[in-house]
């Protein structure tokens, strides 16, 4: 009997079913235009800059409306106004989620959270092809996700040279394992994320973090992701080396999101 395929494995599928569609009705030298164009007003390497920062607590708020194992979220969610919440709450930088079939977000509001804040934007999506990293330089990214998981070496390394050599963006590598880790420093990569969510089962561990940071690399900029949800957790990592700290549900499922964000760098725990 053959076994279904896994969380990651359908999201891929999907992926590149709609990137053909929209290979098909834009060239790739039309988007690297207007890529260029974009890149060339704006701050080189952004979103590591403010990782960089002498902050407590460097965190990248996440706008989420939905995921494949929680279903909804926050569907009717504003991106403009979570992301000045996340501004006023004192978030080092913006991430938003565009995957528009489990995730139920799209480039719009990227574009959206770029007209209402300064802050630096992390594109956070299925990138699998560079058409993809001209499209989010063009739509404002600061920076991108590649995920370890996703794709071959040559691709992985390749797209990390074009967004952060060509373009001036970031790329968060993110990682899973032992074994990716290692592929993302071989790539090249500087700003490596651990995700502690398996992207093939979507359980979340704290632990995966933990075992993670005694291999990374001198001089990478490590940052955690997925099921962060108290001020421990954050001091517990921080101390362990990481500069960042990507939080998406536990703020998008608060009510006030400004004071969430507030009371988790200043302290205090967190419910769902």
């Amino acid at each position: 009997m053959t076994r279904p395929p896994d969380f990651l494995t359908r999201i891929i599928e999907q992926k590149r079913a709609r990137l053909a569609r929209a290979t098909s009705l834009r060239p790739l030298a039309e988007v690297r235009e207007e890529a260029l164009r974009v890149r060339g007003a704006s701050r080189p390497h952004a979103l590591r800059a403010a990782l960089e920062g002498e902050r407590r607590f460097n965190v990248i708020a996440e706008i989420k409306r939905a995921s494949p194992s929680l279903g909804d979220i926050r569907r009717d969610a504003s991106p403009a106004g979570i992301a000045l919440q996340y501004e006023a709450g004192g978030a080092a930088a913006i991430s938003v989620l565009t995957e528009e079939d489990h995730f139920r977000g799209s480039l719009e509001d990227l574009r959206e959270v770029r007209a209402a804040t300064s802050l630096p934007l992390l594109r956070k999506d299925f990138i699998v092809d560079e058409w993809q990293l001209y499209e989010a330089a063009a739509a404002h990214a600061d920076a991108l996700l590649l995920i370890v998981a996703a794709l071959e070496d040559a691709t992985l390394a390749r797209l990390r040279r074009i967004a952060e050599d060509e373009l001036g963006m970031d790329a968060l590598v993110e990682v899973h394992t032992g074994e990716e880790l290692r592929r993302a420093v071989s790539c090249g990569a500087g700003v490596i994320g651990v995700n502690n969510r398996n992207l093939h089962t979507f359980e979340v561990s704290l632990e995966t973090s933990v075992e993670l940071i005694g291999d990374a690399p001198p001089g990478a900029l490590l940052v955690s992701e997925s099921g962060l949800r108290t001020h421990a957790d954050l001091r517990r990592l921080k101390s362990l080396g990481y500069r960042g700290f990507l939080i998406g549900e536990t703020l998008m499922r608060a009510g006030d999101p400004v004071g969430a964000l507030r009371a988790l760098l200043a302290g205090e725990s967190l419910a769902e």
